[in-house]
């Protein structure tokens, strides 16, 4: 834990205890994987302003999201087959951010399951929502979502239809994960995540498995899968969603300067610059490049988040200074949950919090609610 200084170090710790399918699955684009690293690399396009003698003392992160109190302006991203990246990996990583102070968002795909998590934190976590072709199955998901007691809801707007991600097609992944003597190799060269896997029941889709239409076990749910999610998704359907769920929407997956002007007639109180972390339209704009142009569009009248390509406490002051509320992590946490399950979440979070609160201080600033424009050249 000692050597472990910035979420490169946890990636490189994840790579080696993770099978490789699923440290692909989790690191990786879509087609040339383009935008994936214009996420990373356009952060480092944008400078700071240094400043000297003035007072750096009495130094706070504290903020909100939706209205909500939290120890800093991050959240934790929805991330899809999580707790194949540790065994219970969304129950870990919900602890780590109660602990921590900040959002955890459990996935629609997620492997523990709503009530599993619910279970085992004390905190209200948000949850993310596919819209399904089922709308049966996806309003009982709201509803089990509020009876758990859910903060807040995301809606992802930007997975209508799957963007073509290479690595997994020539890993073989598939949902559910089938498991041929090459990935069984892959398996047994990672015998600390193989005991963790054999003493854990949530091997599964646990949002899923047992609560859609037809999907009573693993077997049954690749097809499911492939036909569900809805390419008709439309505006209209927030609509039902937001009536339905009554509580703190946001939605996820707005790029472009006139999605995020509709954004405002849903009545949403947040909305996500995303590009899906640069797995879905290859070739797209990265999320910072994309964000001040919306926060532009939109001003006030709805608060503004940003998620992708976020590696350091320094990428979130960046997203603030440029208009964001709030930002999210996604690979940083799950590099950090592959290394060391919830040490290692607690850890990526500690990273960014620190990195933020040095950076800050540097640039002249004191109270994060502060930064803006002013400490960028």
């Amino acid at each position: 834990m000692a050597q472990v200084l910035e979420i490169a170090d946890l990636k490189k710790l994840a790579r080696r205890r993770v099978p490789k399918m699923f440290f692909d699955y989790a690191d990786s684009g879509s087609w040339t994987e383009g935008t994936y690293r214009a996420n990373e690399s356009d952060f480092e396009k944008i400078k700071f302003r240094q400043r000297v003698a003035v007072d750096m003392t009495n130094r706070t992160l504290a903020s909100q999201m939706v209205g909500q109190d939290i120890s800093m302006p991050v959240a934790i991203a929805p991330t899809g087959l999580t707790g194949m990246q540790h065994a219970d990996g969304e129950i870990l990583a919900a602890q780590a951010c109660e602990e921590a102070g900040v959002p955890f968002t459990l996935s629609t795909m997620s492997v523990c399951s709503i009530e599993a998590v619910v279970e085992k934190t004390t905190k209200p976590f948000w949850f993310q929502l596919y819209v399904m072709q089922d709308k049966d199955f996806a309003g009982r998901l709201i509803d089990r979502a509020k009876a758990a007691g859910c903060s807040a809801l995301v809606l992802t707007l930007d997975l209508q239809i799957l963007g073509q991600r290479h690595k997994d097609l020539r890993n073989g992944l598939s949902t559910p994960p089938k498991f041929t003597p090459h990935h069984i190799w892959q398996m047994a060269t990672r015998p600390r995540w193989c005991l963790g896997m054999l003493g854990t029941k949530n091997r599964s889709f646990g949002n899923i498995v047992g609560h859609a239409k037809g999907v009573k076990d693993l077997s049954s749910l690749s097809s499911w899968t492939a036909e569900q999610f809805d390419p008709k998704l439309s505006w209209d359907d927030v609509a039902w969603i937001k009536e339905r769920w009554g509580g703190k929407l946001i939605l996820k997956g707005i790029l472009d300067p006139e999605d995020a002007v509709m954004s405002l007639k849903t009545g949403a109180d947040a909305i996500i610059v995303s590009n899906h972390g640069g797995r879905q339209l290859d070739g797209a704009i990265s999320s910072i490049e994309a964000l001040p142009e919306i926060v532009e569009a939109v001003g006030d009248k709805i608060e503004v988040h940003m998620d992708g390509g976020i590696r350091s406490g320094q990428d979130v002051l960046k997203a603030l200074a440029l208009g964001a509320k709030g930002t999210y992590i996604g690979r940083p946490f799950l590099y950090g949950l592959g290394a060391m399950g919830k040490a290692g979440v607690a850890k990526s979070i500690d990273i960014i919090r620190n990195e933020m609160d040095i950076t800050m201080a540097l640039c002249g600033k004191r109270d994060i609610k502060d930064v803006d424009r002013s400490i960028l050249r």
